[in-house]
């Protein structure tokens, strides 16, 4: 039991890689600044239902229309409107603020 729960959290930190890598390397560059730290720091966190949908989220090829789907300046598809969508919104409200506050300090 204990080598099935080794080789499960192994192939699960193997897909987070996987994940970090593409989240980091979107190809513009506001992107990659939400979506890899979020790879990072959430990324841990979220189940595999939450990992299924990132990593969908992953495959879109358009990084303008993902970023603007963010940032909400243009309609998030229904299939990507979802719990999320609304965790990678409300990270970088916090990531942003956080970045914004260490410079004013």
């Amino acid at each position: 039991m204990a080598d099935t729960n080794a080789r499960a959290n192994e192939t699960r930190q193997a897909r987070l890689g996987r994940i970090a890598f593409r989240a980091w390397r979107r190809g513009f560059r506001e992107a990659d600044l939400v979506l890899g730290p979020f790879a990072e720091e959430v990324g841990p966190t979220l189940d595999d239902a939450e990992l299924d949908a990132f990593e969908a989220l992953l495959m879109q090829d358009d990084d303008h229309a993902l970023y603007a789907w963010i940032i909400q300046t243009a309609p998030t598809p229904p299939e990507h409107d979802g719990p999320v969508m609304q965790k990678i919104r409300a990270f970088m409200a916090e990531h942003v603020a956080a970045e914004v506050a260490k410079g004013v300090a």
